[in-house]
């Protein structure tokens, strides 16, 4: 069955990813944005029971309704999987994330793997997930999922566990550290080394490179100089082994309660040889003459760590979660900045009239003068909002719960939460909503930040509409250090290279259409190219 010229329309969009998933075939393509409820706490088209007499209790109390619901074609939602699946060998996940949304409204239900499951965008209900009740939300199977590559670390510990890493490693971030931008000038000059002076080059592996190099040299005091020393042996091991450990891990995240499907040897050898690596790595740093670090009062986060975590293996779990971070996400953030800029000429030319304005050439300039270029910070807002480096997340109700927006047919009644139930939710498509940043949201314009967005007018939405960072309890420590490294690394290549522009064998297509490769981070499938100019 083909999807009508008005279906299309009430979808909000009219997508080449209908035909690409089939979800135009799909009978929810024909049905209103939402569903009739008069069936309630029955057996539903979906197959499962409201039936509980504590459900029945938080049902009537709270007034909820049903979310709008995908419906399933094969047994157990089996088919959401496959379409999962074939969207993200197409590198369009995002796309079939953020239609399904347009489609049924800014939260859904759905069968997942023979479990039910739900989606969020919605701001009110992110913050009561994240925030208000975030003692009602666990990280689900995330812990089993990622424990033999990321081990017992902040991004895998919960409770008091998690806490003690947050204090632990909170003061390690605050932005005296690098305030002087020292961290990251000695890997700037080797990436200007190993660059040419002109010509076409794909930026994208530079920039994964460059901030392997400063995360190293914050975490360790002395950088793995990946750029300055063309990897071999066991460094190219590691670097072979990080990545195909973390693709293991986002497969393996997909499956949820399945994870268990993805693994075996290969796995386990790429965390092994990650391990080694650190250990050596760790080893080697902690044994090695401070002298020359204390004479210059340069902050290692090593040493400091080591003090309050002297188990070996827990300060390594430690570490390897802060070094997944601080290369993966920074490093896409560059990348999408410099392929944005590069199709957005004005833009470009803007920024750099800023930088030349500000700092007439100088090199030597501090972090709060990047933080005294507004534009500057304009662009990578517009960056993050665009591509936030994790564009995707869950939690799981670790009791029944509600949530308070998105059921009925307004879509505008609590929707109840049984327990151990996920609810996903996508800053991706969030970021992208026109009733909270305006007709153009799927355009780049930095601008917008110094205009009036809808975003603004509720509070709860300016808070909880914008979260490239996540937001509540568990919002990203080091949002300033890869926001600053990102603004020192703009600023200084395009001192470098003032001229440089979009090859011109490179196509310009809309915002979000171009092919994304969805790990633990969104990176850019094609990379970066860039005309560096003469």
């Amino acid at each position: 069955m083909e999807c009508t010229a008005k279906d299309k329309a009430d979808a909000g969009r009219t997508y080449p990813v209908l035909d690409r998933f089939e979800v135009a075939r799909h009978p929810t393509a024909r049905l209103p944005l939402y569903r009739d409820w008069a069936d309630g706490l029955g057996v539903n088209d979906g197959g499962f029971t409201i039936g509980t007499l504590l459900e029945s209790t938080i049902i009537h109390a709270n007034g909820c309704k049903p979310a709008p619901r995908l419906l399933n074609q094969r047994p157990w939602g089996l088919d959401r999987l496959e379409q999962i699946f074939r969207a993200n060998d197409e590198y369009r996940l995002m796309e079939l994330f953020l239609f399904h949304f347009r489609l049924r409204g800014t939260t859904l239900e759905q069968i997942f793997l023979g479990t039910r499951a739900f989606g969020t965008i919605e701001p009110r209900n992110l913050e009561v997930v994240l925030s208000t009740d975030f003692q009602d939300w666990s990280l689900g199977p995330r812990r089993k999922v990622m424990f033999p590559f990321f081990g017992d670390g902040i991004f895998t510990q919960e409770g008091d566990q998690w806490k003690r890493s947050r204090d632990l490693l909170r003061p390690q971030f605050l932005h005296r550290q690098y305030e002087d931008l020292g961290v990251f000038r000695q890997s700037i000059d080797d990436l200007f080394s190993v660059l040419p002076d002109g010509g076409v080059i794909d930026l994208q592996p530079y920039f994964f490179q460059l901030t392997l190099d400063v995360t190293t040299a914050f975490l360790f005091g002395d950088s793995v100089n990946s750029l300055r020393n063309k990897m071999q042996g066991g460094q190219a091991d590691f670097a072979a082994s990080f990545n195909l450990a973390q693709d293991y891990v986002a497969k393996r995240m997909r499956l949820q309660d399945l994870y268990w499907l993805v693994g075996g040897r290969g796995f386990q050898k790429a965390c092994d040889t990650v391990h080694d690596f650190a250990d050596q790595i760790i080893k080697k740093n902690l044994m090695r003459d401070r002298t020359m670090e204390q004479e210059s009062h340069q902050y290692v986060f090593l040493d400091s760590l080591a003090k309050h975590c002297p188990d070996p293996t827990e300060l390594r779990s430690q570490i390897i979660n802060i070094l997944v971070a601080g290369r993966d996400t920074t490093a896409c953030l560059i990348t999408w900045t410099f392929f944005l800029l590069l199709r957005h000429a004005n833009v470009l030319e803007k920024l750099k009239a800023e930088i030349s304005t500000t700092l007439n050439g100088r090199t030597d300039f501090s972090r709060s003068e990047l933080k005294n270029m507004p534009f500057l910070q304009n662009v990578l807002k517009e960056v993050l909002r665009l591509y936030p480096s994790v564009p995707v997340n869950s939690r799981v109700a670790t009791k029944t719960t509600v949530l308070p927006v998105g059921g009925g047919p307004d879509l505008q009644s609590p929707v109840l939460i049984p327990k151990g139930a996920a609810v996903a939710y996508s800053v991706y498509a969030m970021h992208r909503r026109p009733d909270l940043y305006g007709l153009d949201a799927e355009l780049f314009r930095p601008e917008r930040w110094t205009e009036h967005m809808p975003l603004n007018e509720d509070p709860v939405n300016a808070k909880w509409g914008y979260l490239p960072f996540n937001g509540g309890p568990r919002i990203c420590l080091g949002m300033d250090f890869g926001l600053t490294e990102a603004a020192f690394t703009v600023v200084r290549l395009i001192q470098r290279y003032p001229n440089m522009k979009l090859p011109a064998t490179e196509k310009v297509e809309l915002v979000g259409v171009e092919k994304q490769t969805m790990t633990l981070v969104l990176s850019s499938t094609n990379g970066c190219k860039v005309d560096l100019g003469s």
